[in-house]
């Protein structure tokens, strides 16, 4: 990022996605079609609250003259919004890196991975959980019942093929959310991804609730550590020419499964990173539990009628802090802040 442009935003644009997966942090629709959620910071597939693109351009009218020097454009699914390109394109004229974080289906248009390149974004990060379809699909069902793993991967191979004609491409790389079910599997999705030509990997650990309907299947317990210091340690010493996270990460994944909540020293919540929903919350961190403690301290903002220097301006901010609520949610958010320098410019090392 250019200097003085050293603020990273993960922005969940839009609420609808095509999938259903069933652990996602936007819940599932079908539990909020009775019951929709109200506290703040819950979202939700449900798109009532989602703002118009007046408000967003209007947001962003200013870029250029803020802080912001990357934004992850997430969702939902950002790319069923056909409005995206010029988001996009806003975003590239004012100087911001773009990297787009989405299920992959969309990629099987040509006239979506056309916009992608046309507008310059410099990465698009793919979900993908497993290498094995049965697997990948179990909690990752398509809404229409025809667009699974089959789809995704044919979606990251145009892509690529596409990328690899084009003069300057963005770089392609593979997100995996890992599991109890997929936790011995971690090296044979890392080496499809390498197979795929994808320039990245992250290996990226489940956080729910204790008391979410799937904690007990998926997520990770300390008796899993061992499996999975062996799955890291396999890819990281594969040599697959892949961009991964920094060489502290898998401790820093190990300690959140160790501990649900612990201090960290210089977190860059709210300094070198902010948080915007579909309704245009803005959170100085997508961590749930920093989120509520700022609306508990009633800290919540809005892009709503703001404009981006005005919520981001180009000066000192409060500088790293002490967060004590350093958890599962947050060792996700590490390597947007401390890797994607990295991968923009290095890309792929082909063994």
């Amino acid at each position: 990022m250019r200097p003085g442009r050293d603020l990273s935003v993960l922005w969940a644009l839009r609420s609808p996605c095509n999938l259903g997966c069933d652990y996602c942090y936007f819940g599932t629709l079908e539990d909020h079609r009775d019951v929709p959620p109200v506290a703040p910071g819950v979202l939700s597939h449900l798109p009532y609250g989602d703002l118009t693109l007046a408000d967003i351009t209007g947001f962003l009218s200013t870029a250029a003259r803020s802080r912001i020097g990357r934004v992850f454009l997430a969702g939902g699914e950002p790319l069923i919004w056909p409005p995206i390109g010029e988001v996009m394109s806003m975003l590239v004229d004012a100087v911001i890196e773009v990297v787009v974080c989405t299920n992959g289906v969309p990629l099987n248009r040509p006239a979506i991975r056309s916009m992608l390149l046309d507008a310059g974004v410099h990465a698009v990060s793919v979900s993908l959980d497993s290498a094995d379809a049965a697997l990948n699909d179990l909690h990752r069902p398509a809404r229409n019942r025809k667009d699974d793993w089959h789809a995704v991967v044919a979606g990251i191979r145009a892509l690529v093929a596409d990328r690899d004609v084009a003069d300057n491409g963005p770089r392609v790389g593979m997100y995996s959310v890992v599991t109890r079910l997929n936790l011995a599997g971690l090296p044979d999705i890392a080496r499809f991804a390498a197979d795929l030509r994808l320039d990245y990997f992250v290996p990226q650990p489940i956080s729910l609730d204790p008391d979410h309907p799937l904690h007990t299947e998926l997520a990770l317990r300390p008796d899993d550590l061992p499996a999975l210091d062996d799955a890291l340690d396999a890819i990281y010493h594969a040599g697959l020419g892949l961009q991964l996270p920094g060489p502290r990460y898998p401790a820093q994944v190990a300690s959140t499964v160790r501990h649900d909540l612990q201090l960290v020293h210089g977190c860059f919540g709210g300094h070198q990173l902010a948080f915007i929903e579909p309704d245009g919350s803005v959170w100085e961190c997508p961590s749930r539990h920093r989120i509520a403690a700022t609306a508990r301290r009633g800290a919540q903002r809005s892009i709503t009628h703001r404009t981006a220097s005005d919520l981001f301006p180009i000066s000192p901010g409060t500088g790293p802090c002490d967060c004590p609520l350093y958890s599962g949610d947050c060792v996700n958010m590490w390597p947007l802040v401390q890797d994607f320098d990295r991968i923009l410019t290095t890309g792929r090392t082909h063994p």
